[in-house]
């Protein structure tokens, strides 16, 4: 190891600065909608868009992203990716069309995809096995606040209005933050050499069969209500399940022929870990739309300024924080019983926003949803942090490196699913004729409800998954074992 013992921590931070940046694009888009749409124009399909293309084209290239560090080394692809999302953020402040907004938030999503699978690796190089736990003690509240803090951030911004630049500024912010991140990552990372096997190449096909099975599967969830479902968006679907069936063929394939898959297909013969990829489909997808249908319905229906629709929305994040910490805490002693704790936490914040909703209807108000949010926000909080530790318990050592890349690809697409599915629920169900208030009200209840029966989906799923977390110092030194596909 090339770092300083006492300049672990400041590295450590590059690595975080990183991470959150990810977090933060995935979520800041949502609150500028409508803001965006008053500048640019587009249909509520481009505003779908807007966040679903990022989240996509994560999905799409992440496991791509995980190999190509094991090639070339973590450190370098970490930066390569901090470098290119930069430019990508800029191109979005820039942006003069939606589609031009599209098309640079599609490009950050790709970015990020290849930095998020070298945090995991560069923990490991940086830390002691028995240091881990200290550094996964910080790594998990700082990730479950940060994919909440995106909407509030850019209500803050919006609301400045710095120098007149409106909602571009949620873009712009990335530059300070990844400026230290690559000076930071240059100087302090370690430099370590790729891990791939000698003579190890990419797996080329099944990269391009995975990124047209998930293209397949989104983009008729996202178009489908704008376009009035036609009988071809029907076939994408059937498509998709065809597409990304080769894509398992092929892996299988690949290693039984002796070459490295993208995949490694043994993860999948683990019941627990199926699960956990079944419970984060959706549990994910039901964050990724909420955050969406609420700023949607507090901006376009009540119209909520940015800001006001920020702070009506950070008592959520602020407990988020609070429940990231109890389920860090509690994830070794409780195992999967705290995730069905933090389901029904969350579901009762949900129930108690919907309540609100009922009885305050159109003059319902930001005191109003402050309890519910709260406990809402806890309730995720304490399922966010600890599922991936539950979801690898049982994979072998030599498998983490793929499991912990499949697991963030399936979150990534997730996300996707739920902005793409919930937001079509959503905007299936207002009703303009009665006015933007009360035409919205009722698509915010139906769309809550829909989110507590997907909590009770991923409650009864929970029950499969495996009944103690992965120990900190059995995943730590597994990123060294198993690092092709990570």
């Amino acid at each position: 190891m090339t770092t300083p013992n006492r300049w672990r921590w400041l590295a450590f931070a590059a690595v975080l600065a990183a991470a959150v940046m990810d977090l933060l694009d995935s979520t800041i888009a949502q609150v500028a909608a409508p803001s965006i749409r008053r500048d640019l124009g587009g249909s509520f399909a481009d505003l779908e868009w807007i966040s679903a293309a990022y989240t996509l084209a994560m999905a799409v290239t992440l496991l791509t992203g995980g190999r190509l560090g094991d090639l070339f080394g973590r450190r370098r692809m970490l930066m390569v990716g901090i470098a290119g999302f930069l430019l990508a953020s800029i191109a979005c402040a820039a942006a003069a069309t939606p589609g031009e907004l599209i098309a640079a938030r599609a490009a950050q999503g790709a970015l990020s995809a290849l930095m998020l699978p070298q945090v995991m690796g560069l923990m490991r190089d940086l830390f002691r096995p028995e240091e881990m736990g200290k550094a996964f003690g910080v790594y998990g509240p700082v990730m479950g606040l940060s994919a909440m803090l995106g909407p509030i951030l850019a209500g803050a911004l919006i609301g400045a209005d710095f120098l007149g630049s409106s909602w571009r500024m949620i873009f712009l912010v990335n530059v300070p933050v990844g400026v230290f991140a690559l000076v930071t990552a240059a100087r302090l990372l370690p430099t370590a050499t790729a891990t791939a096997a000698r003579g190890a190449r990419l797996d080329l096909t099944g990269a391009a069969l995975a990124g047209v099975g998930m293209c397949l599967l989104v983009l008729p969830l996202v178009q489908g209500h704008q376009l009035g479902w036609p009988g071809w968006l029907d076939a994408m679907l059937g498509a998709s399940v065809a597409v990304l069936g080769l894509f398992a063929l092929h892996q299988v394939r690949r290693k039984r022929a002796g070459a490295t898959p993208l995949v490694e297909p043994g993860i999948f013969t683990h019941r627990g870990y199926a699960s956990g990829i079944a419970f984060s489909l959706v549990f994910i997808a039901s964050l990724g739309g909420i955050v969406l249908i609420f700023n949607l319905f507090l901006q376009a229906g009540l119209g909520f300024s940015a800001w006001h629709a920020a702070i009506g929305t950070a008592p959520w994040a602020a407990g988020a924080f609070v429940g990231s910490a109890i389920g860090g805490i509690t994830m070794h002693k409780l195992g999967r019983r705290v995730l069905h704790a933090g389901l029904v936490v969350e579901s009762l914040g949900l129930l108690g926003i919907y309540v609100v909703f009922e009885s305050a209807g159109t003059g319902v108000g930001s005191l109003d949803l402050l309890a519910p949010m709260i406990v809402g926000g806890i309730g995720m909080g304490m399922v966010f942090v600890p599922l991936f530790d539950i979801a690898i318990a049982d994979v072998e050592p030599s498998e983490i490196g793929s499991a912990s890349a499949v697991l963030q690809s399936v979150n990534g697409l997730s996300m996707s699913l739920g902005v793409a599915g919930l937001g079509a629920i959503f905007f299936g169900l207002v009703k303009p004729q009665l006015g933007p208030a009360q035409g919205f009200l009722g698509a915010a209840e139906w769309t809550t409800l829909i989110t507590v029966a997907l909590l009770a989906l991923a409650f009864a799923i929970a029950y499969w998954l495996p009944r103690h977390a992965r120990p900190v110092a059995a995943t730590a030194p597994a990123l060294d074992a198993a690092p092709a596909p990570a």
